[in-house]
């Protein structure tokens, strides 16, 4: 499996000739030029995972891509009249051979008075799990895992407990857009740290790199 990411939560996966692109958010723009797109992967409808324009973008450049996501994201697309796919918790699809399982309802809280909206984590070939917006435990053996670092709804001590319950056998951080002005090296280095000695091994994955797994 090839990973590279594009920004944020912006990742191309590659997978048994297959090409799957998540979240095309607001945080990035390569996936504008990015071409040989068979899936594009929503987890939830906030515009650093979903920024409409891009999408429509994507989909001009890749007619021939499949959007999986779930319902609430499948409202906003039915204004564009852009069709998907649904895949939601405990569900899955079969695309060219690729399993991809639906994980999750609910965003992570972010605050008392903000509704959690829904999301939904997806496992990649039975290899990758990314969670979305959700410290969500699958259940099940996750032998890479995308661990969101920072947000609004989350602390560095959150993702690092979240990391130890999943016991990936390597991890890469996202969900990193909001960081990059004051610089990753304090963030990234504590995970690095902190899993070793978990036999985690933590890769940071820079915009515009690919990792093979």
């Amino acid at each position: 499996m090839k990973i590279t990411k594009i920004g944020h939560c912006c990742l191309i996966i590659e997978e048994q000739g297959i090409k799957i692109l998540t979240d095309p958010g607001a945080f990035s723009t390569t996936q504008n030029q990015i071409t040989g797109v068979d899936v594009v992967l929503i987890t939830h409808e906030h515009p650093d995972h979903l920024h409409i324009e891009s999408l429509k973008t994507v989909l001009t450049n890749n007619p021939n891509a499949e959007v999986v996501t779930n319902t609430a994201v499948g409202k906003i697309l039915d204004k564009d009249q852009i069709k998907y796919n649904i895949l939601e918790d405990s569900g899955s699809i079969n695309i060219k051979g690729i399993e991809i399982k639906g994980f999750g309802k609910e965003h992570a809280d972010i605050y008392k008075t903000i509704i959690p909206v829904q999301n939904t984590g997806y496992f990649i070939a039975d290899k990758l799990f990314y969670p979305g917006d959700a410290f969500y435990n699958p259940g099940i053996p996750v032998d890479i895992l995308a661990l969101p670092v920072a947000g609004p709804w989350m602390k560095i001590s959150d993702a690092l407990d979240y990391a130890k319950t999943i016991k990936p056998r390597i991890c890469f951080p996202v969900h990193d857009g909001h960081i990059k002005e004051i610089g990753f090296g304090p963030i990234h280095n504590l995970p690095k740290n902190i899993l070793k000695d978990l036999k985690i091994e933590f890769i940071v994955i820079k915009e515009g790199e690919t990792e093979e797994f």
